[in-house]
C-alpha cells in the first residue's frame, strides 16, 4: 500500500509540553531538536544517556524514571516514542491516539500520526522534506541536495524581511504590489548586500527601494506560456517562473493538473477552455479577461496547452494586447507533435523515411476542407495532424484519394506524455476502424508517414501500442 499523503505543517512548540519516551542516543537527537524549538521537554525511560542527565541537571528538561505509563501523557501536546522496544512504542502510540495527542514513533510510519521531516535550516527560513515515512534515506539525500543550493545568507535575509515586515505592509497595502516588491527584494541588490555581510547598507537599500515602490503605479502585463502537452516535466524553467509570479492564470482545458499544481497557491485560476463543438469561453471573452486583469495591475499568465504559437491562437491574443497597449511576453512550450511523437518512440524525421514535417489542424470540417491534400499526400514526409481524432476517417480518406498509399503507417497518440497515454497503430486503411474500436478521444494527435511504424519497436513510455481491435486482442490465437 502506498504511503498516505501527509499535510505539511510547522508546529509552534515554544513553551509547550512535549514527551519523549526513551533514553538512548535517538532520544538525545530528538530532545536536542525540541529544545531548539523552545519546547518544555519531559523524557521518560528506565535509564538515560549521559547527555540527557546533564540537561536535566541544568534544568533544561525533566526526567521520569521507569517504564511507560499512560499518565505520562497528561498535559502533553505531542509525544515521540524513541525506544528500541517495539511493544513499548506501540503502547505509546495507542495511548496517544486514544487521548488525541500527536505521536511520532521513530522508524515506524504506520504507528505514527505525524512524521519528523529532514530539515534544511536557514532560520527563520526552514525547509522540511518528507517521504511520508516511505523512504527516510531518500528524504535525507534530497535534503543534502537542497543544502548545497541554498546560500547560508538566506537566514539573515529572511530576518531582515521580518524586521521590516510592518513598514512594508504599511507602505504597500496592495497585496500584488507588496508581493512583487518582496520578490525583487529577495533577488536584487538588497540580497546581494546581505550575502556580503553589509547589513547596514542592505537596510539603507531596502528603505530606498520601498519608497520607490510606494510611489510607483501598478503596471499589469500578460505572459503567454506554453504548458506542453501534459507532462509537467516538459514545462520550461521560464514558464515555471512565470507561473510562480502570476496573480491570475487563464488556462486552457487541456492544461494538466500537474502543471497547474506548480503555480503559486494563491494565484487566481480561471479555466477558459475550448473544445470541439463547445466553447466554455469565447476568444473575445478571453481577450476581455486578459485586458481586465492587466489593467487592474495584475500579472496575468495565459497558460496554453502545447505551444502558444502552434495552433494556439497566440498571435491573435498578442495582436489584441498590442492594440490595447498591454505589455506582454511569450514563453514557448513543447508543442504536441514534438512531445507526443517522442513519447511514442516516433522520430518525426528520419533519413530513410522522411525529410520534412508538416503540422496541420483538423478540428472541424471547415479546416479539413481548406487543407492542400495533394501536398500532404506527397511521399517521404511526416504529417502531424492536431485535434484530428474526430476527423480521423476524413483525413485518412482524403490522403488516400489524393494519392498516398493506403498502407502508409499511421499512429494515433491519445493523451500523449501523460500517465494515461495510449498509442493506436495502423495504416490509412485500418486506422479509422481501430480508433473507433478503441473509443479514441481527444486530446489526440495523428502522425502519418513511414516513421509512425517505428513506434512498434521504439515505444518506451506507457503501455505497449495497440495494433488490433479489442476483441481480437482478447483471442490468444487471433489471425
Amino acid at each position: 500500500m502506498p504511503a498516505a499523503r501527509l499535510y505539511p505543517i510547522f508546529a509552534q512548540l515554544s513553551g509547550r509540553e512535549v514527551l519523549v519516551v526513551g533514553g538512548g542516543t535517538v532520544a538525545v537527537r530528538k530532545v536536542s531538536a525540541l529544545l531548539e524549538a523552545g519546547a518544555k521537554v519531559t523524557v521518560g525511560a528506565p535509564a538515560f544517556a549521559g547527555e540527557l542527565e546533564n540537561w536535566a541537571k541544568n534544568g533544561e528538561i525533566s526526567l521520569i524514571f521507569g517504564k511507560f505509563s499512560e499518565h505520562w501523557l497528561d498535559g502533553q501536546w505531542l509525544v515521540i516514542a524513541a525506544t528500541s522496544d517495539t511493544a513499548a512504542n506501540a503502547a505509546v502510540a495507542t495511548t496517544a491516539q486514544q487521548q488525541r495527542i500527536w505521536c511520532n514513533v521513530v522508524d515506524d510510519a504506520e504507528l505514527s500520526s505525524f512524521q519528523v521531516p529532514a530539515v534544511v535550516d536557514r532560520s527563520p527560513l526552514v525547509v522540511a522534506i518528507s517521504s511520508s515515512g516511505a523512504a527516510p534515506v531518500l528524504a535525507r539525500l534530497v535534503r543534502e541536495k537542497i543544502e548545497r543550493l541554498l546560500d547560508p545568507s538566506l537566514g539573515a535575509l529572511a530576518a531582515l524581511a521580518e524586521r521590516w515586515r510592518g513598514r512594508i505592509r504599511g507602505r504597500l497595502a496592495d497585496l500584488g504590489l507588496r508581493r512583487r516588491f518582496l520578490e525583487r527584494l529577495f533577488q536584487g541588490r538588497v540580497a546581494d548586500l546581505v550575502r556580503c555581510g553589509q547589513t547596514g547598507a542592505a537596510e539603507a537599500a531596502l528603505a530606498y527601494e520601498l519608497e520607490r515602490a510606494a510611489l510607483a503605479s501598478p503596471q499589469g502585463s500578460v505572459v503567454l506560456v506554453g504548458a506542453g502537452p501534459g507532462d509537467a516535466g516538459l514545462l520550461t524553467l521560464k514558464g515555471l517562473r512565470a507561473l510562480n509570479e502570476a496573480d491570475v492564470i487563464l488556462h486552457d482545458r487541456l492544461v494538466s493538473t500537474e502543471v497547474l499544481a506548480l503555480a503559486r497557491r494563491d494565484a487566481e485560476r480561471i479555466e477558459v477552455g475550448k473544445e470541439a463543438g463547445q466553447h466554455h469561453t469565447t476568444q473575445d471573452g478571453i481577450h476581455r479577461l486578459m485586458l481586465q486583469h492587466a489593467r487592474a495591475g495584475k500579472r496575468v499568465v495565459r497558460l496554453k496547452g502545447g505551444d502558444p504559437f502552434v495552433f494556439g491562437r497566440g498571435g491573435e491574443e498578442l495582436e489584441f494586447l498590442h492594440a490595447h497597449g498591454v505589455a506582454f511576453e511569450v514563453v514557448p512550450g513543447v508543442t504536441a507533435a514534438l512531445a507526443c511523437a517522442a513519447y511514442a518512440g516516433i522520430p518525426l524525421t528520419h533519413r530513410d523515411h522522411a525529410q520534412s514535417v508538416r503540422f496541420v489542424t483538423a478540428h472541424c470540417k471547415a479546416s479539413v476542407d481548406t487543407l492542400d491534400w495533394q501536398a500532404l499526400a506527397a511521399e517521404r514526409q511526416t504529417v502531424a495532424v492536431y485535434m484530428g481524432v474526430a476527423a480521423v476517417a476524413r483525413v485518412c480518406e482524403r490522403l488516400v484519394a489524393s494519392g498516398r498509399a493506403a498502407s502508409t503507417p499511421v499512429a494515433l497518440i491519445e493523451n500523449g506524455s501523460r500517465a494515461q497515454q495510449r498509442v493506436v497503430l495502423g495504416d490509412l486503411a485500418s486506422l479509422p476502424q481501430l480508433a473507433a474500436a478503441h473509443a479514441a478521444q481527444s486530446p489526440a494527435l495523428l502522425i502519418i508517414g513511414e516513421v509512425a511504424a517505428l513506434a512498434s519497436s521504439l515505444s518506451w513510455f506507457g503501455a505497449e501500442p495497440l495494433t488490433s481491435p479489442p476483441d481480437a486482442m482478447q483471442l490468444p490465437y487471433a489471425a
